[in-house]
């Protein structure tokens, strides 16, 4: 099974190349645990989508020290790299965003199921565990295709220093994803019962702490691709603003769902979900990592 690690994005915010922000003492980055977790479930293969300029620092921190753990290749996001003929729009610098990622990565994911993370987020060896279970017992690649996601507890996926953006989701009574809401300035309020609340034309509005949202882990096999390369060309011929617009991954899923074009199992997970999205996360993230080492779910130095 292949992990494919979405590892692109610039980290405006951050400052930074994040993805290479060590967080343990021994230099270990977040996306280490990812690949650490991912071993334990059984995946044998990673793929890193990258910038190119990103290659030699990868190489030299997280590819040389898990080389000779699990199989390491990479992709590159570029962005003359499109579908359906076009062209980049002069001025245009950000990357397309997470379907296109998974388009240039296309050739060197292959065959395999595969499952998605995103690079900044430590999601648990729970999550891990789940969606291997689900991509060794399932045919993935059928008519319709069967994927699966794994969401988190909203209140478990908040940051403490400032607002988060989140895929509200919810699904039918057999468990099958039926819809996901992106919304946006999401932050706790527990001095309402819903416990949390998001800003939506210009005021704060009551969410359910509860609720399930999506973290950009999915189990999938190739037969997504035909549809991301439909919502990149649509985002790109749709935007007015052509310069930062971004073509998503969970928004082709829902497309394919309401095409019947394939069905997505939603699991779950309690685990506290940790991340960096600017710098002030970063201690909050080591006290949570550091709280599991203590506790021997990790070991001290990862890789020995």
């Amino acid at each position: 099974m292949t992990l494919v690690v979405l590892a692109a994005g610039i980290g405006s915010r951050y400052g930074g190349f994040k993805q290479i922000d060590p967080i343990s003492k021994y230099g270990d980055f977040i996306i280490d645990y990812s690949v650490y977790d991912a071993i334990k479930a059984g995946f044998d293969r990673v793929v890193f989508i990258i910038k190119p300029e990103m290659q030699a620092d990868f190489d030299e921190t997280i590819g040389k020290r898990i080389k000779g753990k699990i199989k390491v290749e990479y992709a590159y996001q570029t962005l003359d790299k499109l579908p359906g003929g076009l062209t980049v729009p002069e001025g245009r610098t950000k990357p397309w965003g997470t379907s296109h990622a998974l388009v240039c990565a296309e050739d060197v994911i292959g065959d395999d199921k595969f499952a998605v993370i995103n690079s900044d987020d430590f999601y648990g060896r729970d999550m891990f565990m789940k969606i291997a279970e689900f991509m060794r017992t399932h045919d993935m690649s059928g008519t319709p295709a069967s994927f699966a996601m794994v969401g988190y507890i909203l209140k478990n996926t908040m940051s403490p220093n400032g607002t988060v953006t989140r895929g509200i989701c919810k699904a039918n009574s057999e468990g099958k994803l039926t819809e996901i809401v992106e919304t946006f300035k999401i932050r706790p309020n527990h001095d309402i019962p819903e416990g949390a609340e998001s800003f939506e034309n210009e005021e704060w509005v009551p969410l359910d702490e509860n609720s399930i949202a999506s973290m950009n882990c999915w189990g999938m096999s190739k037969a997504v691709f035909p549809m991301l390369r439909q919502n990149v060309v649509d985002t790109i011929n749709g935007a007015a603003d052509k310069l930062k617009c971004e073509a998503l991954l969970p928004t082709a899923v829902f497309n394919m769902i309401t095409a019947g074009k394939c069905t997505v199992e939603m699991l779950t997970s309690d685990a506290v979900w940790y991340g960096v999205t600017v710098r002030e996360d970063k201690p909050s993230v080591q006290a949570g990592i550091g709280a599991l080492i203590e506790s021997g779910v990790y070991p001290e130095n990862l890789w020995g």
